[in-house]
């Protein structure tokens, strides 16, 4: 076994409302960024998991994130890294 760091993105699916997001893009623009079309809000989460290859960890980390982490109906979820610690 190995010990694995895995950095996991959730942020609200296409076309669920995120009032904080649109507030975070509004004062984007207001700050002069005008290129700003949408910000979508979230949480990055990072797990330290044991596993036998980087492979397996990923597994875990994705089974995770489908029964708790994310919720399946509003939320979107990435690995976005796995990287042994």
């Amino acid at each position: 076994m190995s010990n694995f760091r895995v950095a996991v993105h959730i942020v609200p699916r296409r076309g669920i409302l995120d009032p904080q997001g649109t507030a975070v893009a509004h004062a984007l623009q207001t700050l002069g960024f005008s290129g700003v079309a949408d910000v979508k809000v979230g949480r990055h989460i990072v797990i330290d998991v044991a596993a036998p290859d980087r492979e397996a960890a990923n597994r875990s980390a994705r089974e995770m994130c489908e029964k708790l982490l994310a919720n399946p109906v509003t939320e979107d979820f990435e690995i976005a890294t796995v990287e042994q610690s």
